[in-house]
């Protein structure tokens, strides 16, 4: 009995109560799949490095979907940019019609950070 509690409490010290939230993110994404927005983001980053090919993408928020008017939506990012020593944040727009989700319009527009 001494020796099964000794193990115990050597197994149950050795793993952290709580897990960081980089790993516990990772995991749900994991378990849950991609958001339904990931494609449009994977878009936006690779337009984004096509209008800014000197500039690396250091991060990027989704900012959401906007129903435009019947049929029509818009998903929003914010990419945070790096060229050379200057960091900017450039709003991408994608609009497309929601039952084909066919591309009308990329916009871009750009905004310090």
């Amino acid at each position: 009995m001494k020796r099964c509690m000794i193990a115990f409490v050597i197994f149950a010290t050795s793993f952290p109560l709580s897990m960081p939230a980089t790993q516990t993110a990772h995991a749900i994404r994991i378990e849950r799949g991609d958001p339904a927005y990931a494609k449009w983001g994977k878009l936006a980053v690779l337009k984004t490095k096509e209008k800014y090919p000197q500039a690396d993408v250091i991060d990027y928020l989704y900012v959401g979907r906007e129903k435009k008017s019947s049929g029509v939506a818009v998903e929003k990012f914010k990419l945070w940019l790096r060229q050379n020593e200057r960091e900017f944040g450039v709003f991408v727009d994608i609009e497309f019609d929601l039952p084909g989700e066919n591309i009308i319009q990329i916009t871009f527009k750009e905004s310090p950070i």
